[in-house]
């Protein structure tokens, strides 16, 4: 896979970021942490960080139904393995686009741009999930006082932070009601920014629209919001129950946070598999709470190698059982891609 000057920044800020990380921290004090951690827990920890995928796969084909009809969770959940898995091998969240890819070539009837635009209205739910559980977080009475960013207290930033995940939810459905002239409007810029590509840039827009039209059906959005909503909650207790291996005694809404700041992290360039910007996000995010460096990063690290290893494995597995192979999903991306 070709490594560009985008590429070799992420690695850059990766390695910077780790270095800020590990600075004053005792790796002796490190290896101690978690020797004398409760395995056990860790173990729990790592199979609620695996059981996410499959939620997130059981999400996706709830948004792909109304554009791309009932398809079986086997070739979703195996798609949303390799795609976590490229994300963890190679740079530039490489596996957004191979997990859209691997399932177009599990199921043929659904074309790239429909799978690509479902990945982004997945995204967006995140967002609104991630966001609304991180802002909530915020304004429990137990969150530390004093923290304020830009001058504004906590609660006041919580309380910016919903009405933007509202904004959001009202944009995303006047989108919908407008689809029309969502997609003139597309038209007329891509016409004029990159004539070449104007079809399939509407066709990128319109199936991503078309995936919005959950937020039409209340049964489907809340159907969407709940499997949203159960990925996230389990993706917190993970991160408690890593607490609690290593001894770190928050509240749960800590875990809540501290997903939301990891979430906002991870949307930065950086190396594979987020090493450096994950370990730095969340020693600042656990330091919220009062909880000493070294023991914050001896979290980071555990949870993050045992979060990291069973997807990847997973994702290796489907990879080479599906018959991919890097150069089919590079080239399908370059094809895919505007000029």
């Amino acid at each position: 896979m070709k490594v560009d000057w985008k590429s070799l920044l992420g690695f850059g800020l990766s390695a910077v970021l780790l270095w800020w990380t590990l600075r004053g921290v005792s790796l002796t004090e490190v290896w101690s942490v978690l020797r004398e951690s409760s395995w056990w827990l860790f173990a729990v920890c790592t199979v609620l960080a695996t059981a996410i995928f499959p939620l997130r796969a059981r999400r996706w084909r709830t948004i792909l139904e109304p554009v791309a009809g009932t398809i079986p969770f086997g070739p979703l959940w195996r798609s949303t393995a390799v795609g976590m898995m490229m994300n963890n091998v190679f740079p530039l969240r490489a596996g957004e686009f191979a997990r859209a890819f691997a399932l177009t070539r599990e199921v043929p009837r659904v074309p790239i741009t429909t799978a690509l635009g479902s990945l982004a209205v997945d995204r967006i739910f995140d967002a609104v999930v991630l966001l609304a559980l991180m802002f909530g977080a915020m304004l429990d009475p137990r969150f530390p006082t004093g923290v304020t960013l830009g001058g504004q207290t906590m609660s006041q930033v919580a309380s910016y932070g919903i009405t933007f995940v509202v904004a959001l939810l009202v944009v995303c459905y006047v989108m919908v009601l407008q689809h029309a002239r969502v997609l003139a409007l597309v038209a007329w810029v891509a016409r004029r920014v990159m004539p070449k590509h104007e079809a399939t840039l509407v066709r990128f827009v319109e199936h991503g629209v078309g995936g919005l039209a959950v937020l039409k059906d209340s049964r489907r959005f809340l159907a969407v919001l709940w499997w949203a909503t159960a990925h996230w909650l389990t993706h917190a207790a993970a991160l408690y129950v890593g607490f609690l291996a290593v001894g770190i005694d928050v509240p749960f809404t800590a875990a809540l946070f501290l997903q939301g700041v990891l979430g906002i992290g991870v949307a930065i360039p950086s190396s594979p598999g987020f090493f450096g910007v994950f370990e730095s996000f969340a020693t600042v995010g656990l330091g919220v709470y009062g909880v000493p460096k070294d023991l914050a990063v001896s979290w980071a690290i555990g949870y993050h190698l045992l979060s990291f290893i069973p997807i990847t494995v997973f994702g290796a597995v489907y990879f080479a059982r599906l018959g991919l192979s890097i150069g089919a999903v590079t080239g399908a991306k370059a094809e895919a891609a505007p000029a």
